[in-house]
């Protein structure tokens, strides 16, 4: 029995990672409206898959925030009020910042060059803006910056904000065109600041500062941490 049941663990986890992606995919994109209910049942007829993988996938969303599990309702899109956002962005600064100013010293002339790239795809697309390509630019950037953090728990939680902020639906959620030119300039400075060896504490309040700009743009709430 034991020789049997572990390729169809790893069968059934495979299906698992396949309706997490698929249903991830569907709300980064727009595809579900907030509150929206996500259902296993179709989803598991259009993969091809029983409720089983498709149900564990809605509660790996869940955990991370991305989905809601309400009694007597099931799962549906998560939207959070005001004063949560502002706390998470608060703690996705304070986060992002420490990671940003460990990993700097970490980085290499690669990891600079692939920065700048992507704060050049940000700045071509200005004019044509799109709100959605922007969040996964500025994701991909900032992950570029914080990814050699070496303290593994602090990447460990970086990580986990950043992807939920890039996808949740919240308060003023997203970033205008405005915005996103001043966040390229600020990319830019951030990036002065690794390159010239800047002090692990300049490089942290710059990174901070710049989630707490984005807050204030999208909200009107100022934080005491800037």
């Amino acid at each position: 029995m034991v020789p049997t049941s572990e390729p169809r663990r790893r069968g059934a986890q495979s299906k698992a990672d396949t309706a997490y992606a698929h249903i991830k995919e569907q709300i980064e994109r727009g595809a579900f409206e907030p509150y929206q209910r996500v259902l296993a049942a179709p989803i598991a007829a259009e993969l091809g898959v029983s409720g089983v993988p498709v149900r564990e996938a809605i509660q790996r969303l869940a955990a991370e925030g991305l989905l809601q599990i309400v009694h007597n309702v099931g799962a549906r899109v998560a939207v959070i009020d005001d004063h949560a956002y502002r706390a998470g962005m608060e703690a996705l600064a304070v986060l992002d910042g420490t990671a940003t100013s460990l990993a700097a010293g970490q980085l290499g002339a690669a990891d600079i060059e692939r920065a700048e790239e992507i704060n050049g795809s940000i700045l071509s697309m200005l004019d044509d803006f799109d709100p959605a390509l922007f969040e996964e630019l500025n994701t991909q950037f900032h992950e570029v910056l914080y990814s050699a953090c070496p303290n593994e728990r602090i990447l460990e939680l970086a990580r986990s904000e950043w992807k939920k902020f890039s996808s949740i639906r919240g308060p003023g959620a997203a970033v205008d065109r405005d915005r996103a030119r001043e966040s390229v300039e600020e990319h830019g400075e951030l990036l002065d600041l690794i390159r010239g060896s800047a002090p692990s504490a300049q490089i942290e309040q710059a990174a901070r500062r710049h989630v707490l700009k984005s807050l204030e743009a999208r909200t009107g709430h100022r934080s005491r941490l800037l």
